[in-house]
């Protein structure tokens, strides 16, 4: 349900509300919030509520940093693992400067304007998310450890799959939040774990994917354990890939996929370090079904872009090589205009790749262009390429290439 300003401020008053907390991201998907007591919505939602952006990555220095929160209504949803008595909300926010304008280093709102220009095209775009992370113990002292909850496999079922109880707690959550997971299931990896998305709008979709992870690290610590999403937590296992589902579609009809594949085939390479931002993203890359090469293929998961059988009004494609440290605002906005760009020059799409890339002879594999191998270099490629620059502020691109 999507909540107006005056519903709620119902809600609050009618459900014993105690606490609202007031979320956003940082440039790099780190969730923050404040807290503030129900006293203080009605001014939050007519003047915005006052912090301090000085220490926030990506928001500036000391200079102007004072900026303030705008909540938005229609992402109000309760935190079920709060109290009953007396209980906890959180709405996502719009960030503005004291003169009304937005910061342009919100990833929110870059999404949001991704949209609305591909909105102007006649395009609507949807998104689902398969985000896959490792669950680990922790020592006597609370602190997180490399080892894993369970020695289960791809599939596994209990007892040798201990995340299920885990697995099945964090879906129950989520779906008490209005977030309905389509499957979960134990990954390759020991004590990792996959949990997909059905799809949805793209700004719901990227604030189910920040939601997904806070529910994610709140439920393991509930249970003693610690969620790693880092894309290559054991140096000998399966990486954790955010595998990202697209389907696009036109107001004429007209069938748009093959040019948003080209599109991002294209512009891949500049946009790597968004979607995959750590030193970690390059070791994943290339090894255990997480893709090296820039190809598409049917049903093909040794590929960059496969398009997963499926009827033909569910067509979609299936990006792989993001990882979950990814910010999903900004990933979402630059594949957004990687189709559109795809679209606009009507690109053709490339011939497809149709076998295993992961033990392709040299003679094939030399014929299709690489990801970016380390991080400096999708670094430097980023920081030169003049798509990234028409369409993420000077900032935000400084943040990632800088860092």
């Amino acid at each position: 349900m999507k909540y107006t300003k005056e519903e709620v401020m119902q809600y609050v008053q009618e459900e014993d509300v105690k606490f609202i907390r007031l979320a956003f991201c940082d440039v790099f998907g780190t969730q923050k919030n404040i807290a503030i007591f129900p006293t203080e919505l009605r001014r939050a939602f007519e003047y915005g509520i006052p912090f301090d952006a000085s220490a926030i990555a990506g928001f500036g220095g000391e200079v102007r940093s004072d900026l303030f929160l705008h909540p938005d209504p229609t992402t109000l949803t309760s935190l079920p693992w709060r109290s009953e008595n007396g209980r906890v909300v959180r709405m996502f926010c719009t960030i503005k400067h004291p003169d009304g304008t937005v910061l342009e280093s919100d990833s929110r709102a870059i999404l949001q304007r991704a949209v609305a220009d591909a909105a102007e095209m006649g395009l609507s775009f949807a998104f689902g998310a398969e985000m896959e992370f490792y669950l680990f113990k922790t020592d006597e002292n609370g602190l997180p450890t490399k080892v894993p909850y369970d020695n289960a496999g791809y599939m596994d079922i209990a007892p040798d799959d201990k995340c299920e109880n885990i697995r099945r707690e964090i879906c129950l959550t989520l779906s008490q939040m209005g977030i309905q997971p389509e499957t979960s299931h134990h990954e390759e990896g020991p004590g990792q774990n996959e949990i997909d998305f059905r799809y949805s709008d793209p700004i719901t979709a990227a604030d189910n994917a920040i939601t997904f992870r806070t529910v994610v690290k709140t439920i393991a610590a509930r249970n003693g354990l610690v969620a790693d999403f880092s894309p290559k937590p054991l140096a000998d296992k399966a990486g954790s890939g955010l595998h990202i589902n697209i389907s696009v579609r036109h107001r004429g009809g007209e069938d748009m996929l093959p040019y948003v594949i080209s599109g991002i085939m294209e512009k891949i390479r500049d946009i790597t370090v968004f979607l995959n931002p750590c030193e970690d993203s390059y070791i994943r890359l290339g090894n255990n079904k997480a893709p090296g090469y820039i190809s598409w293929s049917r049903e093909n998961r040794s590929q960059l872009i496969r398009i997963p059988a499926a009827p033909h009004d569910s067509r979609r494609v299936e990006l792989r090589s993001p990882d979950p440290t990814a910010n999903p605002y900004l990933a979402f906005a630059l594949l957004i205009y990687a189709g559109m760009y795809g679209i606009q020059n009507k690109l053709p799409l490339p011939e497809s790749a149709d076998f295993n890339l992961f033990n392709a002879p040299m003679e094939i594999t030399s014929r299709y262009a690489r990801l970016p191998a380390s991080l400096t270099e999708a670094k430097e490629l980023a920081g030169n390429s003049e798509f990234v620059k028409a369409h993420l502020p000077a900032s935000i691109i400084a943040a990632y290439c800088r860092r």
